[in-house]
């Protein structure tokens, strides 16, 4: 860039040029702020917030028959669900369900694919994983009579923002049954290698899954053509499905037949739920790892959100997300470089998620002056401003007004104003 695009007026002709520029219109925005936390909780569209009020209609003007009448009957919801969300992350439509919760989804395929025996007994992640991933693995281990001091072995990375796929494939041993990564790690945003991962595992005889909420609705993905024996993610973050939306799973085709290790009603084949035999008979795709009836109010929204997608396709989403972040990258460079940031996220716009990670030793108090100007970031501990500057519905004239602003708040000390500690909820 030359010093002359550094103006507000080269960023609004970025957004002249932008051919999703239109997509704005469909989100309700804040009035007088600018939202840079999509990351963790997606703004509400108009579609989502239609199909929403479709179903609760449905329910007002017919009771149960909504089940099986209706605009969205309910019955088949997340099956239909599952159509809109397998081109997001690269699988067939049967082998992806949109289903309970990150946490509930990955206590559900590890209890299906953890299997130790002889020597394969451990369980690999990573050490910058999400603390929740990490509770559920131990809390797996713990129920099989393992201890996890032992059997959850966590990769370590040697700067606490990145990892090395050199030293997760080394620590792929014989001891090792299965394998949790994240596709995109939620501190840094790094992506991690998926395909050689998946790989290496393979033929080493390791069953490999993937934790994707920081990369549905961000970046390609490619499950079913890599081979991925599992995935699961939120709805809630990219895809803009709705705080606490029902989450999704991905099991790859050649695993179908494989019991689900927590069965439940929703899970027996459709034309077999209703015999109500105490003998089940799952379903034969990805749809025998449901487990309680499904969230119909919380599975709504996705209809209308996830039409989008589909519209505009996973590959013109990246590519301005990448633009968007690319000069968000270049504008802290050019108007930061005094006041002692650090860009904790990768240059390489094939290892960069859809967010940027700003380190500073004062993030907590810098967060809360950008929210005092109504700009909303999102702080993580101990030193990181995450800014996710969103292809669907924010734009190059945001990112620039976001890193004025940060700018003055920085130039004036405003952030001396506040603690440097983070609220209840960060």
């Amino acid at each position: 860039m030359g010093m002359n695009d550094f103006t507000r007026a080269y960023a609004q002709q970025l957004d002249k040029q932008d051919p999703l520029a239109s997509y704005r219109e469909e989100f309700y925005l804040p009035e007088d702020g600018i939202y840079m936390d999509g990351n963790s909780l997606g703004l509400l569209s108009k579609r989502a917030e239609r199909t929403l009020l479709e179903s609760l209609a449905d329910w007002k003007e017919l009771g149960i028959d909504g089940w099986m009448s209706g605009r969205h009957p309910w019955f088949n919801l997340s099956e239909e669900l599952a159509t809109l969300n397998a081109p997001l992350i690269g699988g067939k439509a049967e082998e992806v369900m949109v289903t309970g919760s990150t946490t509930v989804n990955l206590h559900q395929l590890v209890a299906s694919f953890f299997k130790p025996e002889g020597k394969r007994t451990k369980i690999l992640a990573d050490a910058l994983t999400f603390p929740s991933d990490i509770y559920a693995l131990k809390s797996q281990l713990e129920l099989r009579g393992l201890d996890p001091s032992e059997h959850l072995v966590q990769v370590d990375s040697p700067d606490g923002r990145f990892l090395v796929e050199d030293d997760l494939i080394a620590a792929m041993t014989d001891e090792i049954a299965i394998i949790v990564l994240p596709t995109v790690l939620y501190r840094s945003g790094q992506i991690l290698d998926m395909p050689r991962l998946t790989k290496a595992a393979h033929e080493r005889g390791i069953l490999i899954g993937f934790d994707a909420c920081h990369s549905v609705g961000a970046i390609p993905h490619d499950f079913h053509e890599w081979g991925v024996d599992f995935a699961y993610w939120c709805n809630y973050k990219h895809l803009n499905g709705g705080p606490g939306t029902v989450g999704g799973l991905f099991v790859h085709e050649r695993h179908f037949g494989t019991a689900p290790g927590l069965a439940g009603w929703f899970g027996s084949r459709k034309d077999k739920q209703f015999d109500m035999d105490h003998t089940m008979t799952p379903a034969e795709h990805a749809g025998a790892f449901q487990i309680g009836t499904p969230h119909v109010m919380s599975l709504a929204p996705q209809l209308g959100a996830l039409e989008m997608f589909n519209e505009v396709g996973m590959e013109a989403i990246r590519q301005k997300s990448l633009a968007l972040t690319t000069y968000m990258m270049d504008l802290i460079e050019e108007m930061l470089a005094p006041h002692g940031f650090f860009i904790g996220s990768p240059t390489d716009t094939r290892q960069r998620g859809a967010h940027l990670s700003l380190e500073h030793p004062e993030a907590a108090r810098i967060c809360k002056a950008l929210k005092k100007h109504h700009i909303i970031p999102d702080f993580r501990a101990p030193n990181i401003i995450r800014l996710a500057p969103v292809a669907l519905y924010n734009t190059f004239t945001d990112v620039y007004d976001v890193i004025v602003t940060l700018k003055k708040i920085m130039d004036d000390k405003e952030y001396e104003a506040f603690e440097n500690v983070r609220e209840v909820v960060a």
